[in-house]
């Protein structure tokens, strides 16, 4: 019987997956692999993890891979690019580790148009270490540091990274998507595909934003998990195209 559909490359065969049920970090594993293989990029790849949940994708991964320090993913991805231009190179980083602890470093490579690709996931919490309120944390939702839920008085609004790079200048790509629905996936697979092609044609910076669900430090079934992220999540933080120079050109 043919094939029609085989697990990628890019993951390991005898892995199976241990993110918590519900998280789309598998989802988002997977869709790199397949445009890694896809782009025949699987052996010229080095990934740069962050800490967190986003650091769990090395046990899986068959490409290269470096774990950043906490926060520095963007600063070790611009050593990598410098040092081996031809070799693509991107970050795969939680809203904690980029958007909090890494917000320097984030903002300054994109401020330099440094020449990498970062895939940014949202779940609006922090995942691995417990539940602690993100950055992206929504108005009202509760996290371990915020009982009563964010209050903007206390803790400030949450933070929009793609709208906030998009103040700058140098960024070339900025883009928010989901895997929420079949039609998001193959969004989300679309656009990680062209930060890595605007990267191999030299074009700068590009991040994509992935909006997703952590049902376990959200408290909830992974169904319940998905509704929230459609009622509120993308509510705060709205899907589409921040930014695509490709189009300012046309």
């Amino acid at each position: 019987m043919e094939k029609v559909y085989a697990r990628t490359k890019g993951i390991q065969a005898d892995m199976v997956d241990g993110f918590c049920p519900g998280c789309m970090h598998s989802t988002l594993c997977k869709l790199i692999g397949e445009v890694l293989e896809e782009m025949g990029m699987l052996g010229k790849t080095a990934a740069v993890f962050g800490v967190g949940c986003s650091g769990l994708a090395m046990g899986y991964v068959t490409y290269d891979y470096y774990l950043g320090p906490h926060g520095r993913a963007c600063a070790v991805a611009t050593g990598v690019k410098r040092c081996n231009p031809d070799t693509l190179v991107f970050t795969y980083q939680g809203d904690g580790d980029l958007a909090s602890i890494g917000l320097a470093e984030t903002m300054s490579a994109a401020n330099r148009g440094e020449n990498v690709s970062v895939i940014f996931i949202n779940n609006g919490i922090y995942g691995m270490t417990g539940g602690q309120m993100a950055p992206t944390t929504l108005v009202g939702m509760k996290a371990t540091t915020a009982p009563k839920g964010r209050d903007p008085k206390e803790h400030g609004y949450p933070m929009h990274v793609c709208e906030l790079l998009n103040q700058l200048t140098a960024p070339y790509y900025l883009e928010r998507t989901s895997c929420n629905t079949p039609g998001n996936v193959a969004k989300t697979k679309a656009a990680i595909k062209k930060a890595f092609q605007n990267q191999l044609d030299g074009k700068g910076f590009s991040l994509v934003e992935v909006v997703t669900s952590c049902p376990t430090n959200w408290g909830m079934s992974a169904l319940e998990a998905l509704d929230f992220l459609e009622e509120k999540m993308l509510g705060e933080f709205p899907l589409g195209v921040i930014r695509d120079k490709d189009k300012e050109v046309e």
